[in-house]
């Protein structure tokens, strides 16, 4: 089976469908990264959110015959890893948010990246003391560049309601990282 790389993922669910389920692996091959990252912004632990990807993409592969392929793939994928993270994160509670070691090429300004990481710590500690409601949407806005339409899909909520609490979380953040 050849399966061509402009084929989008509805497609080639269909033909996971019908035809082959190796081609699968396309899927998670896609995913993989975007999701562990997304998983990762959610509840701040590197080994849980691989967890949380890997069963999301097995419930997703048995559940397979009850995605609609006239929606979007990524909505639903996106939704599942979001179940499951909430799902760990009520188990687990709150942890401290561990940050990741940033990796940077040799050949790059030191003094800049120094400054880009603490950017960057400082922007997970103001998004680590934001409630979830609010952190999520502007993270799937901003980081996963997700359309309005999309984070709707993903949290089942309306559009009205994705807008307003992208906004509030704009103002929370700017009000939570002015006072660190």
């Amino acid at each position: 089976m050849i399966v061509d790389n402009a084929m989008s993922d509805e497609e080639i669910i269909e033909k996971v469908r019908s035809e082959d389920q190796e081609l699968y692996v396309i899927i998670v091959d896609r995913y993989q990264e975007k999701l562990l990252r997304y998983a990762k912004n959610l509840i701040q632990d590197d080994n849980n959110a691989a967890d949380i990807v890997q069963e999301s993409f097995i419930k997703a592969f048995i559940n397979l015959r009850g995605f609609n392929t006239k929606k979007k793939f990524s909505s639903w994928i996106y939704r599942i890893v979001h179940n499951e993270a909430i799902n760990i994160a009520k188990k687990i509670r709150k942890e401290t948010p561990i940050l990741e070691d940033m990796d940077f090429k040799s050949e790059e300004d030191v003094e800049l990246n120094f400054e880009k990481r603490e950017i960057i710590e400082k922007v997970e500690k103001c998004f680590a003391q934001i409630n979830l409601i609010y952190a999520e949407p502007l993270r799937l806005f901003y980081v996963d560049e997700k359309s309005y339409e999309e984070i709707s899909d993903i949290l089942r909520l309306p559009m009205g309601t994705v807008a307003t609490r992208i906004s509030r979380a704009k103002i929370i953040l700017k009000k939570v990282c002015q006072k660190i």
